[in-house]
């Protein structure tokens, strides 16, 4: 029988299939990004943008990062912090040739990422897409 892992454990374990799923997206091989990612994944994007709103399922989800990757989006985490239910991640962005900051809240469930909450400028968001 295998043993009990621990919380610190655990905690470890979800740093690193974030910091994965990050490396993953920035070369752009989604399907990689995708690999911890709970089928029914819920990603919300606060504000009024055009890309604000809840997302379900990696279908919605590939969806949004197509209408993101349209306005050369980078992506570069500079700090992950997690336990053995939530990860954040400090995230630095560009996108169309601005840059602003951003806090990602990655919620695990059964070593699969569950949920994605988005703590950004919104105002930032309406500036580059545009609002709904």
């Amino acid at each position: 029988m295998a043993a009990e892992q621990s919380a610190e454990q655990i905690a470890e374990e979800n740093i690193g299939s974030a910091k994965a799923g990050y490396a993953a997206f920035s070369w752009g091989d989604r399907a990689a990004a995708m690999v911890n990612m709970a089928d029914d994944i819920e990603w919300v994007v606060p504000g009024n943008s055009a890309v604000s709103g809840t997302y379900h399922g990696k279908e919605e989800l590939g969806a949004l990062w197509t209408k993101l990757a349209e306005k050369s989006l980078t992506m570069v985490p500079e700090h992950f912090l997690g336990d053995e239910e939530r990860v954040m991640v400090l995230v630095h962005m560009t996108i169309d040739g601005e840059s602003s900051d951003r806090v990602d809240i990655l919620t695990y469930r059964d070593g699969k990422v569950v949920k994605v909450q988005s703590v950004q400028d919104t105002l930032f968001l309406q500036h580059i897409f545009g609002t709904k």
